[in-house]
């Protein structure tokens, strides 16, 4: 591909088991590996919930195991969904994911993701922002989407790709892929720089 030829001779490593990501990836006609590390992702107290997701894609980052070649490049990311000041991870039992989609329905919700990209030589982070605003939701459509839909590897609880954004989301301002954890053109943009 003649936008990104400069990558031809390199060696991108994707570090996430996200399916979402792996197919967004995919739709920039870039080949790729997935290694994942282990991640803590213990985030310190105090800091700033617009600052979370750029600490956790560094972390991710960071915490890679193996050294990197001089031929590749690694991709890391983390999105979080902010309501008012907090942040919403990801739900560990049904009634949390119950309690996360209650609080984001009928409001607006921001969802940002970081991406840092590095080699030996360098390593930069970008992040996107896009506002969210679900219609209020029903308790019967909420438990309706948990048991059917299992949102748990998903930050606050949902995938916008799924049923819940089809019947929820009435407004979205910014990027949908970055709601889906992926801002490609951010990606794209620095990628054409490396």
């Amino acid at each position: 591909m003649p936008f990104l030829e400069k990558l031809k001779d390199r060696k991108l490593i994707l570090a996430s088991k996200s399916p979402r990501r792996q197919d967004l990836l995919k739709g920039l006609e870039l080949d790729f590996e997935v290694k994942v590390t282990p991640v803590d992702e213990e985030i310190p107290a105090g800091l700033p919930a617009s600052f979370v997701a750029a600490y956790l894609s560094k972390l991710k980052s960071d915490s890679f195991m193996e050294e990197l070649k001089p031929e590749e490049i690694l991709i890391t990311s983390d999105t979080v969904v902010i309501l008012g000041d907090h942040v919403l991870g990801k739900p560990k039992t049904e009634e949390e994911a119950f309690d996360m989609l209650k609080s984001i329905s009928g409001t607006t919700h921001t969802v940002m993701t970081a991406v840092t990209i590095r080699d030996q030589g360098k390593k930069v982070t970008v992040e996107d922002e896009t506002l969210v605003t679900f219609r209020m939701l029903s308790e019967e459509e909420i438990r309706h989407y948990i048991q059917r839909y299992q949102p748990f590897d998903k930050a606050g609880a949902y995938g916008v790709q799924e049923w819940i954004g089809f019947i929820g989301v009435s407004k979205l301002e910014g990027s949908y892929f970055n709601v889906m954890g992926f801002p490609l053109h951010l990606v794209y943009e620095q990628l054409k720089k490396w």
